[in-house]
């Protein structure tokens, strides 16, 4: 059955079939998905130049007249063919080469003597004889361009649209078919997502006139005119949907958890050794109100590595515990999630041990769920859970598993969000009677447009002060082929060692036969936990780059500082996600008391981790890690009562990308100044996911490190429609541009927030 929606309509019946099976080859099966394969860049107008008037270097279009062609075998037995065309006074040569001269036949029949058109390219020199090198051709009452010399002519005058294209299928015949689905369209032939008020009140053209703007401008104007509204378009889009996920949970009731005087919170806030920062003060107030209203709180709590997120999120718990409910903290490893039940614990103190001997009055339990429990402990932490003992349940996925129930669940605790999804977080959802509060908690300083975009539903607090005490890091990079500065890293570690501190060592892989391309700035092949979100997989400038020697692996390093002389008798232990969990529980155990004070790890040890004794970070091929994920390696170390720090050991070349990265990270410790420059330096890729699928970016001209006043004006204007209208049913374009543009796993992407 044939489709009547113009937008709908196969390419290969649109166009032709072999334009629609090379179109095909770009991802491109309608006329929608050709009309948004936007250009990539716009070539400056083909001026119509006289030939005698010729610059070196120039590009050019010249209507001319062929004069003669030849087409020859070069002694290599490559095809080489020459044409010489003129305005009538002057000469110019064009040259053509190809692997055979069989592939340039076709050309030399285009180009007979006596034909008139418009040739395009960058003039060069050769012998003395000015040419242009594979020119595009298009000649006058040709079969393979219909246009008359008169508006030939009026094409070149225009800004040249440059397309994604394909070896074969070039950027000029993807504009052919372009103008081929754009021309017969009509106003009412394509949908506007962007509602006439909202054109009328910011001057936007419609849609159909935005993508003649910037498939067929008549001048730079145009095409960015187009190009603006179609951004905005996008935003508009994405913002839509977030204010609509947001309207609905705000219309969800839930229990309203206010604070009670007297309870678990004033107890803890009466015992704190440490005086709450102003930023934790205030985002804790912010908190408080939130889970004392009757609908779901939903709010990102964001912050400096250090910033004390923890005890935020802590209090928070502990209000909803003085109110009758439970509060659950999902972590994305057992590493992480015991880590957070030992820092709780820690926290807490007898506020902890409800029931155990020497416990306070008042008292709670923190309990612990992981796939790797023994089944006794398994046994008490559920029925601990079920029976509401446990204010506060830790756990990773086995948290969301049907056996585990919770007595009253009144908030969600979810840290490194960005690492579960949707199923996962509903699952956790579902065991509550009524919507649960929620908070979400990353480790990463995400840049302001980037909250806007990806977590855009939440409300956002941000710690941006670093408790009291605290004594900073020092950052140095360290030349990886100079033995007198790496023995003097080892030397380093073995004074911090022998003050009391820790040091830890970050290597890219685990094993020496890992493979040297893989996951080099995530967590080493193999590893159980994934990249951060502002960290980039494979550093960019490090893929391009030629074959290097390997990247340090967890066991041979851990093995070579065993037998380093400068180490005699210090304890190296070894962390990595191919452990068991009770391997990795025994490793940090050895490293946080002191037994194993070197720990040679991978990522593992990224986000979380809280050994107030480590003082020393050392990261290995530092150049093959992101900023972000650097930043927060880094923020392992001086958290305690000494300074800490970190030396990034790279081969980096002075002067290349990497190692001005690296100068970048050692010369400020403002984790959102360098996830803001992480960022630009990775293009952002796909912030909906898509990305990290290898599909395309779902945002083809929205870029959030530079659109922010079109981000903050698309989201005014999307919670205005969605308080309208919290469907957004009045504009079923706009709906079914979401439905379209968020679909599938980015629509998923986008529920991890």
């Amino acid at each position: 059955m044939l489709t009547t929606d113009p937008l709908a309509v196969p390419l290969a019946r649109a166009t032709n079939p072999r334009t629609g099976k090379a179109l095909a080859k770009l991802g491109l099966e309608t006329t929608a998905d050709l009309l948004r394969h936007y250009p990539r860049r716009y070539a400056e107008p083909g001026t119509l130049t006289d030939v005698s008037r010729l610059a070196v270097g120039e590009h050019v279009t010249v209507v001319a007249e062929v004069v003669r062609t030849s087409l020859r075998t070069t002694s290599q037995g490559k095809g080489l063919l020459q044409s010489t065309i003129t305005d009538g006074t002057s000469r110019l040569e064009l040259t053509f080469f190809a692997t055979h001269r069989r592939k340039l036949e076709w050309r030399e029949a285009q180009l007979r003597a006596g034909r008139r058109g418009l040739f395009t390219g960058v003039v060069s020199l050769y012998r003395r004889t000015l040419q242009l090198m594979h020119p595009e051709c298009r000649l006058f009452g040709s079969e393979d361009d219909a246009h008359d010399e008169e508006e030939a002519l009026l094409d070149a005058s225009r800004p040249v649209p440059v397309y994604p294209a394909l070896a074969g299928f070039e950027s000029w015949k993807v504009g052919q078919a372009v103008r081929t689905v754009l021309d017969p369209l009509r106003e009412e032939d394509v949908p506007d997502p962007v509602p006439a008020d909202l054109r009328t009140a910011h001057g936007l053209p419609t849609l159909l006139e935005a993508l003649r703007l910037v498939h067929l401008p008549a001048d730079e104007h145009d095409w960015r005119r187009g190009r603006d509204r179609l951004r905005y378009e996008e935003a508009l889009v994405l913002q839509a949907e977030l204010a609509r996920r947001r309207a609905r949970v705000a219309r969800e009731e839930a229990v309203a958890r206010p604070r009670r005087s007297g309870g678990l919170l004033d107890a803890f806030d009466a015992r704190l050794p440490f005086t709450l920062t102003a930023g934790q003060r205030a985002v804790g107030e912010e908190i408080a109100a939130e889970l004392a209203a009757p609908r779901p709180m939903q709010r990102l709590l964001q912050g400096e590595v250090g910033s004390g997120k923890t005890v935020v999120a802590l209090r928070a718990m502990l209000q909803v515990v003085d109110a009758g409910g439970q509060a659950a903290l999902l972590a994305p490893t057992e590493v992480l999630a015991a880590q957070h039940a030992r820092t709780l614990r820690a926290l807490l103190g007898d506020l902890a041990e409800d029931g155990f001997l020497g416990g306070a009055e008042q008292a709670t339990r923190v309990a612990l769920l992981t796939g790797s429990l023994p089944a006794a402990a398994r046994r008490e932490a559920l029925l601990d859970a079920a029976s509401g003992r446990a204010g506060i349940v830790v756990g990773t996925h086995a948290l969301l598993s049907e056996t585990v129930q919770l007595a009253d669940l009144g908030l969600v605790v979810v840290d490194e969000q960005h690492r579960f999804g949707v199923e996962q977080r509903d699952a956790l959802r579902a065991k509550a009677a009524r919507t649960p509060h929620t908070l979400v908690m990353t480790a990463t300083p995400i840049p302001r447009t980037v909250a806007m975009t990806v977590f855009g539903d939440l409300e956002t607090s941000v710690l941006d002060q670093v408790p009291a005490g605290r004594q900073g890091i020092t950052t140095h990079t360290v030349p990886a082929d100079n033995p007198r500065w790496t023995d003097r890293t080892w030397q380093r570690v073995r004074e911090e060692v022998d003050r009391g501190g820790r040091a830890y060592v970050v290597c890219p892989r685990i094993d020496a036969d890992d493979a040297p391309d893989g996951d080099a700035a995530g967590t080493g092949a193999g590893d159980d936990e994934g990249a951060d979100l502002l960290a980039v997989a494979v550093d960019t400038v490090g893929a391009q780059a030629p074959p290097r020697r390997p990247l340090r692996a967890v066991t041979e390093v851990a093995e070579q500082l065993r037998a380093r002389p400068d180490l005699a008798g210090v304890g190296v232990g070894i962390l990595h996600g191919r452990l068991s969990p009770e391997e990795k529980d025994r490793a940090f155990a050895a490293f946080a008391s002191g037994a194993a004070p070197v720990l040679v790890s991978t990522t593992v040890v990224e986000v979380g981790v809280d050994v107030p004794e480590a003082t020393v970070m050392v990261v290995l091929d530092a150049d093959r890690f992101g900023l972000s994920q650097l930043h927060q390696l880094r923020g392992r170390v001086g958290r305690g009562t000494r300074p800490g720090l970190c030396l990034l050991v790279s081969a980096a070349e002075p002067g290349t990308d990497a190692h001005t990265r690296l100068e970048t990270l050692a010369s400020t410790t403002d984790g959102f100044r360098l996830a803001a420059l992480d960022l630009e330096l990775r293009h952002e890729g796909d912030v909906l996911g898509a990305a990290q699928h290898g599909r395309g970016s779902s945002l083809r001209l929205l870029r959030v490190t530079r659109d922010a006043d079109v981000i903050d004006r698309a989201r005014a204007d999307a919670r205005a429609l969605v308080e309208q209208d919290g469907d957004l049913s009045a504009w079923p374009a706009l709906v079914a541009a979401i439905e379209e543009q968020l679909a599938g796993e980015r629509e998923e992407y986008l529920d991890r927030t």
